[in-house]
């Protein structure tokens, strides 16, 4: 009848108290190579960062019945995670040394169904625009044959890092 999933996590504090220390290309690149232990939502959706480049980050995950709605296909909450974080970790890429960024909205559109049997997805996160205050930018969730499953804008704010922090 039921079903079960066990998974682990790193501890998010060393990964926070990493944020500003270096260029957020390299944080994030850190993250990518295991010296900094993920996000632990990567860890509850199973999903992964697999690229990482200045201005451009691309996550993917491999869909699952564990990230089903009740109606049978992955949950609207699974692909807005999916886009905020190739959004959000786009703009990171582009920060300097002391500088941190929270999401101010994401606005998402839903625009093909995902199962399991859609195989693995990427969310293409890339920078449209960054200024001092604030940043924008956009992240295409697509499958295996390009197919654009649902797309996303996010405007971001931009702030130092307290240098307790830092």
């Amino acid at each position: 009848m039921g079903r079960s999933r066990t998974y682990e996590w790193g501890d998010p504090s060393i990964t926070a108290a990493a944020v500003g220390r270096v260029s957020g290309l390299e944080f994030l690149r850190e993250v990518q190579s295991g010296k900094l232990p993920g996000a632990p939502i990567a860890a509850t959706l199973d999903f992964t960062v697999d690229e990482v480049d200045e201005g451009r980050v691309v996550f993917s995950i491999m869909p699952g019945e564990e990230h089903y709605n009740p109606i049978g296909s992955v949950h609207g909450g699974v692909y807005a995670t999916l886009l905020d974080s190739a959004t959000g970790c786009a703009v990171q890429s582009t920060l300097p040394p002391g500088m941190g960024y929270t999401s101010l909205d994401l606005t998402v559109k839903f625009l093909k169904r995902i199962t399991a049997d859609t195989g693995r997805v990427r969310a293409i996160g890339t920078i449209i625009s960054r200024g001092r205050q604030t940043a924008l930018a956009e992240a295409r969730l697509i499958d295996g044959k390009d197919r654009l499953l649902a797309h996303a804008t996010s405007s971001c704010m931009l702030f130092p890092v307290p240098a307790s922090t830092v």
